[in-house]
């Protein structure tokens, strides 16, 4: 009974923390250079070895996301033959990348102060 309880709980909880680290993920990598959709989650794969990965469902909803809000642009490119979707980041997109990383490093002292560095 309150397993189901907890995994729900951990489940949406996860969902939406993930959501915004993915989103401020992706706008670091972009800040970096251009790159397209299975560049990006390939980077994913690597930083995290293997374990903060998007499908690849929420990875395209999150690039539409940042690209209706201007975070990021896109344009069309060719590697290999093969026409791809890049994505770049735009200026108001790195100005909305670096308040939230301030305001991460906030989040970040505040954790600190309630011990979790020791844990």
């Amino acid at each position: 009974m309150f397993g189901d309880a907890k995994e729900k709980a951990l489940k949406k909880l996860r969902k939406e923390l993930r959501a915004g680290t993915y989103s401020l993920i992706i706008l670091s990598f972009l800040k970096e250079k251009p790159m397209h959709g299975y560049a990006i989650r390939r980077a994913f794969e690597e930083l995290s070895e293997g374990k903060l990965v998007p499908s690849e469902g929420t990875l395209y909803d999150l690039l539409k996301s940042l690209e209706k809000y201007k975070l990021v642009s896109s344009f069309w490119g060719e590697i290999g033959g093969r026409a791809r979707k890049y994505y770049k980041i735009t200026p108001l997109g790195e100005d909305v990348l670096n308040e939230l990383k301030n305001e991460l490093s906030f989040i970040t002292k505040i954790f600190e102060k309630l011990g979790w560095e020791n844990e």
